[in-house]
């Protein structure tokens, strides 16, 4: 595959997001919902900056990557979680790769200093996909929360930025009493 420019992602989009988005669903290996939210409240529940389309040379959406803050919680205010989908026709193609490179890099440009993943076991390709990314597992979450009435694990992926986040880290060691 050429490679791919992640654009931002508008309501435009939305019903290629969408169905991206149920085909993943449908798996029962990618997230705890079960049915796709409408534009508004998904809108409503991921970050305004990082969101981001994949799409190929005649513009059909092939992925979407998007955050989603992990608390109202000011002091969390830098910590997000990650979304990546990809289109069945497109896994495998360096898609999913270049969707959350472009996705680091912006919510870095956003100051966003830890990204995290709540990844089901079964669902080794995005684990992988996280993991050449930079994104280290914290730890496994054991019945974590129920999916269609069935408890299910999520292992807990997380980045650190290299670059967000470090401008005051000399300034607390300096002042640090020895």
């Amino acid at each position: 595959m050429s490679a791919i420019i992640p654009t931002p992602l508008t309501e435009a989009h939305w019903p290629a997001v969408r169905a991206i988005y149920e085909a993943g669903l449908a798996t029962g290996h990618a997230t705890f919902e079960t049915q796709a939210p409408t534009w508004a409240a998904w809108t409503a529940a991921h970050l305004p900056h990082s969101r981001l389309v994949a799409l190929d040379e005649a513009g059909q959406v092939l992925g979407w990557a998007a955050l989603s803050p992990v608390s109202g919680r000011c002091v969390y205010g830098g910590v997000a979680e990650v979304s990546v989908y990809v289109a069945a026709a497109a896994r495998g193609q360096g898609v999913g790769r270049q969707l959350l490179a472009a996705l680091i890099t912006e919510s870095e440009q956003n100051g966003i200093w830890t990204l995290q993943a709540g990844i089901f076991p079964e669902n080794t390709a995005s684990a992988q996909l996280h993991a050449a990314a930079g994104f280290r597992t914290v730890g496994r979450r054991e019945r974590i929360g129920q999916l269609r009435g069935v408890w299910r694990d999520t292992v807990l992926l997380e980045r650190r930025s290299t670059t967000v986040g470090l401008e005051n880290a000399g300034l607390a060691l300096a002042t640090s009493p020895s």
